[in-house]
């Protein structure tokens, strides 16, 4: 089985290092993501590799001079029956947010204005991206020190310090495996549609060393959070990206394993159940996992 790996280390740690005569001098180095990225379609047969995509889910890394961003996106899946690629939707929502990053319009603060802003250059398309997504934006602000997040649906993040889970996002759902999400359906179709404002937004301050894992659904359903912490607390401070990079494809394999496990009591069979739907095994979904430390 391969996997399909991504690894970036923000040039700004190299301009400094190799080019210091092209850097303002500061008294203090800002901090940044060292962001590296794994995950596995669910269906290797039928998926063809494309960057920034995992089967259904898509995923996104940018920065700018005073900002560094991430997110994940999930295509929602049933769009298939009707002849559409639910990858489409959720993989232009993450292009535009990437290629927004660097507009004039970008906030550092406003990470639900970026969905927002993307969600609208959706819309309006000539040609309809039809479909629905989830969706989890987190922006670091160097100025401040602060992370910024929007998150709607069922793909989400943690952050870890110090062996413990500090921040984490929460589940939007209409009900049981029905995650709020984005929407453009055929026209006579009627879809449930959440609009970007309805989005989970949080802010936080983070520390050097400080972890965080944004991830979609097929991460969530099936890997519990005691394991995740387990993996998540190694690498705690870590700036290798090689490193980081064996630490995020562990947590995609992993969720890969027990998703075909039909033996697992997995969180997706456990929440099943407080629904009173009677399941055990993990839940085959396509799995992206984007991973980030806090350097300085």
């Amino acid at each position: 089985m391969q996997s399909i790996c991504w690894t970036t280390r923000l040039v700004s740690r190299a301009l400094r290092s190799g080019f210091s005569t092209l850097v303002e001098p500061s008294n203090k180095v800002k901090p940044h993501f060292v962001s590296v990225a794994c995950g596995f379609p669910k269906d290797f047969l039928r998926s063809k590799y494309k960057l920034g995509r995992f089967g259904e889910d898509a995923w996104f890394v940018a920065s700018t001079q005073n900002a560094d961003v991430i997110g994940v996106a999930d295509g929602v899946g049933g769009w298939r029956s009707y002849g559409i690629d639910p990858g489409e939707f959720s993989s232009f929502l993450m292009r535009t947010c990437e290629r927004l990053v660097d507009s004039a319009n970008f906030n550092p603060k406003q990470p639900v204005s970026l969905l927002s802003y993307s969600y609208c250059e959706l819309l309006e398309q000539k040609k309809p991206i039809l479909g629905s997504s989830t969706a989890c934006v987190l922006i670091l602000n160097r100025e401040n020190s602060t992370v910024y997040t929007a998150n709607i649906g069922d793909s989400g993040f943690i952050v870890v310090r110090k062996g413990q889970i500090i921040h984490r996002s929460e589940e939007q759902q209409h009900y049981f495996n029905t995650p709020f999400q984005l929407s453009l359906p055929p026209p006579g179709q009627n879809v449930l549609s959440d609009s970007p404002e309805s989005a989970d937004s949080l802010s936080f301050p983070v520390e050097n060393g400080d972890v965080i894992l944004a991830a979609t659904d097929g991460v969530f359903d099936n890997v519990p959070t005691d394991l995740l912490l387990d993996i998540l607390k190694t690498c705690e401070g870590e700036s290798n990206p090689v490193k980081l990079q064996m630490t995020a494809n562990a947590i995609a394999l992993m969720a890969r394993s027990l998703s075909f496990d039909s033996e697992f009591m997995s969180p997706f069979s456990v929440n099943a159940r407080r629904s009173n739907i009677h399941t055990t095994g993990g839940k085959p979904d396509d799995i992206t996992v984007v991973l980030a430390t806090v350097a300085t």
